[in-house]
């Protein structure tokens, strides 16, 4: 059964960084995408981040290009996204998702909240 847990979410000042995680489970793949959103409430959930992993290619909004980094720690079955540079408008909750074939599998979300 495939296992998506998120955390690391909080409360940071304007400036601040945090660094939320995926713990994975349920799955062994070589080749996926494994992927950060964010929702705001009354809005759409959008995407800010992507790992592809067995070429390691990451992909970015434009939002958030330059600020956030994805990674993953194989070792630990460890999805993190390094969120740096925070601002007001980066408040959400965040997701973790992972699609294979048809299902999609998302987290339980983990809220940030940036104070300006």
């Amino acid at each position: 059964q495939v296992q998506l847990v998120e955390s690391g979410g909080g409360l940071v000042q304007s400036g601040g960084s945090l660094r939320l995680s995926c713990v994975t489970s349920g799955f062994t793949y070589e080749y996926y995408a494994i992927a950060w959103f964010r929702q705001v409430p009354g809005k759409q959930r959008e995407g800010v981040s992507c790992l592809s992993v067995g070429d390691e290619k990451t992909y970015y909004a434009e939002s958030v290009k330059g600020r956030f980094v994805i990674s993953k720690d194989s070792a630990k079955d460890t999805v993190y996204l390094q969120m740096n540079s925070l601002e007001p408008g980066d408040t959400a909750v965040y997701y973790c998702h992972f699609r294979w074939g048809i299902y999609d599998y998302w987290g339980q979300g983990t809220q940030v909240t940036v104070s300006s």
